[in-house]
């Protein structure tokens, strides 16, 4: 459940989403709800059929659902055709966050001299800007994260407490860096003599696009020599691993847990499941949708959706299966043998 810090009426909700209201416009609305939860001063939303039942009940100010529903709605209605994208706006009206935004440093914080802060800027305590970092207007740094030196981060981009981003980072406007999260990190580079491994500096760095989020603790490595390039709203879950200079394009979104080897390319607009593996220098074509815990290691050059593995079931029958796994080429050979025969 969300509040605001102050009430909307249902007309301007139905403002904010640009729909025709069924009902009544001058009501109060303080915050968001489900069905089950909601009182006359929220507004709930249906976007999955599992909830129809919740519907008749419900004591919500207004449900936001698709017009296919609206006739059983008891209460004041706001019918989109995508009801889930309309939760989404209003989810930020009634974010609490920006209200909280004191612009200014914190006495606990450090910054660099020749750090550059725009208009707005708000630093908290215990956050550290390093030398020649750019912070434009409105970027909001939480306590305890650091920004490394000549790095530059857009307008309004927020960074929640504890983020790290390393020297030399560019990021876009409107980004989104979750607690714990690592940008520009060193990848994974070693050469192997024989005996020991010898570290391969990193000398490139990592440029996020406009309108980025991060989940918390993901690292995005810094390039080996090119940028690590994350392109325009492209959305990252928590726990994500993305290696020296991979390159994802816009629009993508990328679930918990996925890993990206090096030198991999992403196109636009794929999606990638939680715990998806992509192995090195391979490429995804643009459309890719990649099921989770999938394992890919040849490059995709078709849009569409791909799997790999097997899903859980029982022990016993998992170690029968397991047994034939390792008989499938001699039963392919076999088959071959017969069908020359044949021919």
């Amino acid at each position: 459940m969300t509040h605001a810090p102050h009430f909307l009426t249902l007309a301007d909700v139905a403002r904010h989403l640009g729909v025709t209201l069924d009902g009544r416009g001058q009501a109060p609305i303080r915050g968001l709800a489900t069905l089950s939860d909601a009182g006359p001063d929220q507004v709930a939303f249906l976007t999955n059929r599992a909830y129809l039942k919740d519907l008749a009940a419900t004591r919500a100010g207004a449900v936001l659902l698709h017009p296919e529903h609206g006739e059983s709605c008891p209460v004041p209605r706001l019918e989109m055709d995508n009801p889930y994208l309309g939760y989404a706006r209003l989810s930020q009206l009634f974010d609490p966050l920006p209200s909280r935004d004191r612009p200014g440093i914190h006495p606990a914080a450090t910054v660099a001299d020749d750090a550059r802060l725009g208009e707005g800027v708000c630093v908290a305590a215990n956050a550290v800007i390093e030398a020649g970092a750019v912070l434009e207007s409105g970027v909001v740094v939480g306590p305890g994260s650091v920004i490394g030196a000549d790095s530059v981060l857009g307008e309004d981009t927020r960074l929640h407490a504890n983020v790290t981003v390393c020297h030399g980072v560019v990021i876009g406007k409107r980004v989104i860096l979750q607690s714990g999260c690592v940008i520009g990190g060193d990848g994974f580079g070693f050469a192997h003599d024989g005996g020991a491994w010898h570290k391969i500096v990193q000398l490139g760095g990592v440029v996020l696009g406009d309108d980025v989020e991060v989940g918390s603790c993901s690292s995005i490595d810094r390039g080996a020599l090119g940028d690590t390039l994350i392109g325009d709203d492209v959305k990252i879950d928590s726990q994500v691993q993305i290696a020296h200079n991979v390159q994802i394009g816009d629009h993508s979104a990328l679930a918990g847990c996925v890993g990206i080897a090096g030198s991999t390319r992403v196109g636009r607009h794929c999606m990638l499941g939680g715990g998806v593996g992509l192995s090195g220098h391979l490429t995804l074509c643009d459309g890719v949708q990649v099921t989770g815990m999938s394992l890919v290691t040849n490059s995709i050059h078709e849009p569409g959706v791909y799997s790999s593995g097997t899903g859980a079931m029982d022990n016993h029958q998992w170690r029968k299966n397991a047994v034939r796994f390792k008989q499938l080429d001699d039963i392919a050979k076999r088959l071959s043998r017969l069908e020359k025969r044949r021919d």
